[in-house]
């Protein structure tokens, strides 16, 4: 079929819909039901495992798998991005990405403490898949909307990803709960945890199936000019972002923006990452059952205020200018770090999930929308993303290895999380050093 011009509502749509299709991962793999099933699998034993020839808490153990996947993808994703611009076929690398993070949550079906290796290959080629993957959605947005839509467009992606990842965390919600009324048998302990390995599976159907609809509109990237990638090419992609870099140097305000972004990117993706392993050991839940099903609404909540929240933020960015906007988030933020330190009812654990909804939409979309604002005029819009994804991506492994060492030295992440607001406090400092221009200050 012939590409849709830039702009049109259809190519919108399209893009938008990947977060439809994507988002169930972060939200059943990375916030909810995984961490509850991976903190289950410990019920009968200390929160300990002898793994890798060290004797590591459960908690650390994935923020440190966490952190190397993360690792991995900030080293690929800049050569695969150079690379997917100069061949023109970025749809082919996401679709690549894609396929191997769905695939690999159906893996997790089989995940357990003894094969815990193959489970933590399992979650770590999820983690890659789907961030690898969003190297190369992200980096069509100033392809395919004007710039006056950006903010607009991205904000929608957002919302739809949280409201499609909440149905299906839903009917999630629905088979643990009530597992006889699906048909899986089995004490109420076992058909729960059964329940979950299920859901691992159909967070990879549904990704593959909803993402079908955006890859048959997106383009395949820039023209493609039928290179094929060889080693010559390999080495092109290198000295592409050594460009980019260059270019950076020139544009103040983008490297100012940057620096401020990979610190933020420290604290929020950390905090998402790690939030229901710290409510699942640190709140005082009543009951096991009650801790489970608590901790889902929780993060159930926290999708639905982050709709709204994605939405204020627009609209908020379009009064105030991005970066007040995003220095006012920033410092909502080190609220909620300092507060959390000291939460351990389910009564405030819920009205912190209601507030991080708020601002955790938010942060997401006005971020990625600022920094296209921010490119010069360019059509390797993939490699330019490339190093806002490695900022964000270092940013995570930094985040995630301090948590993991403090939790692992201390026995509780409280600590840890108070050491990210200072992250928030440094992004704030940063952003205040953003020179001015046109829509992003009021």
């Amino acid at each position: 079929m012939a590409e849709l011009e830039k702009g049109s509502k259809k190519l919108l749509n399209a893009w938008a819909f990947y977060d439809w299709a994507n988002s169930v991962y972060t939200l059943t793999i990375a916030s909810a039901v995984f961490p509850i099933f991976y903190d289950a699998l410990f019920a009968d034993r200390s929160h300990y495992i002898d793994v890798f020839g060290m004797h590591l808490k459960n908690s650390a153990l994935i923020s440190f798998i966490t952190a190397f996947a993360f690792l991995l993808v900030s080293i690929l994703s800049p050569l695969l991005s150079g690379i997917a611009d100069y061949v023109g076929n970025k749809k082919a690398f996401m679709k690549f990405f894609c396929y191997l993070g769905a695939l690999s949550c159906m893996g997790l079906y089989w995940f357990d403490l003894d094969n815990i290796y193959v489970g933590l290959l399992f979650y770590l080629l999820g983690l890659i898949g789907y961030w690898g993957s969003l190297v190369f959605y992200n980096s069509y947005l100033p392809d395919i909307a004007h710039e006056e839509q950006q903010d607009q467009i991205s904000a929608k992606g957002y919302s739809m990803g949280y409201c499609g990842s909440v149905i299906l965390l839903v009917i999630n919600l629905l088979m643990i709960m009530k597992p006889k009324l699906f048909g899986i048998s089995g004490t109420d302990g076992e058909a729960a945890m059964k329940a979950m390995r299920y859901s691992f599976v159909m967070v990879g159907v549904w990704w593959i199936l909803f993402s079908q609809y955006s890859y048959y509109y997106l383009p395949n990237g820039n023209k493609n000019n039928g290179h094929k990638v060889t080693r010559q090419v390999v080495f092109n992609g290198f000295n592409e972002l050594k460009k980019v870099w260059l270019l950076l140097q020139e544009n103040k305000a983008l490297k100012a923006y940057l620096r401020s972004f990979f610190v933020s990117s420290m604290a929020v993706q950390t905090v998402m990452l790690v939030a229901t392993y710290f409510g699942a050991q640190e709140i005082q839940w009543p009951t096991k059952e009650e801790g489970t099903v608590g901790l889902i609404i929780c993060i159930l909540l926290i999708q639905l205020v982050a709709v709204l929240g994605a939405f204020l933020t627009s609209r908020a960015s379009s009064k105030f200018g991005n970066i007040p906007t995003l220095i006012f988030i920033n410092c909502f933020w080190v609220l909620l770090c300092v507060a959390a330190y000291f939460i351990t009812q389910p009564l405030e654990f819920y009205i912190m999930a209601s507030c991080v909804g708020l601002v955790m939409g938010g942060i997401q979309s006005l971020s990625r929308s600022t920094y296209s604002k921010l490119l010069p005029q360019t059509t390797d819009t993939a490699s330019f993303f490339s190093f806002y994804d490695v900022a964000e991506k270092i940013g995570i492994v930094i985040g995630m290895v301090v948590y993991g060492i403090v939790d692992q030295i201390t026995g509780s992440p409280r600590l840890a999380i108070v050491i990210l607001a200072f992250f928030f406090i440094t992004a704030v400092i940063l952003l205040n050093k953003v020179p001015k221009k046109g829509v992003l200050q009021s």
